[in-house]
């Protein structure tokens, strides 16, 4: 599963920054890519190649680094080259207990404050969600994805919720990536149809039923994938 593949830099999303904030700007590009599922576990990128994809040298990189593994989100494999943390059971299991509590939470006080455009929004994400599912467009899905997911948190109305909320996500959403052979992407959608069902009908007890099912639901699958 954790088999070393270099990734090409140049194949990723990135863009080229201007010079001001280069470490948070650089920090928030490469947050965005673990958080959408670009760097995936096994994946080997250049430490160097990613300073020449921003336009920056290494030292706002290597700073927004420290940041990032610092967070458990990304480990450097070598002087050079940076990669995803190994995941075992025992994290995977905290991640999950921590991620229920949390992230039930902030979709309970979101149901209460959600409005009419965010509403629309989960529906316009969730049918990227489908169609990529249908297509077997794995990045796709993990953008939209977490798109639906953090419109949700974001609802809920606390930049320290969602501050937290993201550092979770950020040391488990590569590992979605190892997701989709399983079915687990269909099951998913079955349980971000609830979260929108319930959403729209403000129902906080099944708002908070159908995150955990989803939870529970790539954990599953993960243990499996682990053992």
């Amino acid at each position: 599963m954790m088999e070393k593949l270099v990734q090409q830099v140049s194949e990723l999303p990135v863009a080229r920054l201007p010079r001001d904030t280069l470490q948070e700007r650089v920090f928030r590009q490469l947050s965005d890519l673990i958080l959408d599922g670009e760097i995936a576990p096994g994946q080997l990128v250049k430490i160097q190649a990613l300073a020449e994809a921003f336009g920056v040298s290494t030292m706002p990189v290597r700073e927004a680094l420290k940041r990032l593994t610092a967070a458990k989100a990304l480990t450097v494999v070598s002087g050079r080259s940076i990669g995803i943390p190994p995941l075992n059971a025992d994290r995977l299991e905290d991640l999950r207990r921590v991620r229920i509590e949390i992230e039930s939470l902030a979709a309970e006080w979101a149901a209460s404050n959600i409005d009419e455009d965010g509403i629309s929004e989960l529906t316009d994400q969730l049918s990227r969600m489908e169609s990529a599912t249908a297509a077997g467009d794995v990045k796709g899905y993990l953008r939209a994805n977490r798109a639906f997911h953090f419109i949700v948190y974001a609802a809920a109305g606390s930049d320290s919720l969602l501050s937290i909320i993201e550092n979770l996500w950020l040391q488990i959403s590569p590992y979605f990536n190892l997701l989709h052979g399983s079915g687990n992407y269909s099951a998913s959608n079955e349980q971000h149809e609830a979260m929108l069902t319930a959403i729209r009908a403000r129902d906080k007890s099944a708002l908070k039923t159908a995150v955990r099912a989803d939870i529970d639901g790539a954990y599953d699958v993960l243990t499996r994938l682990l053992d």
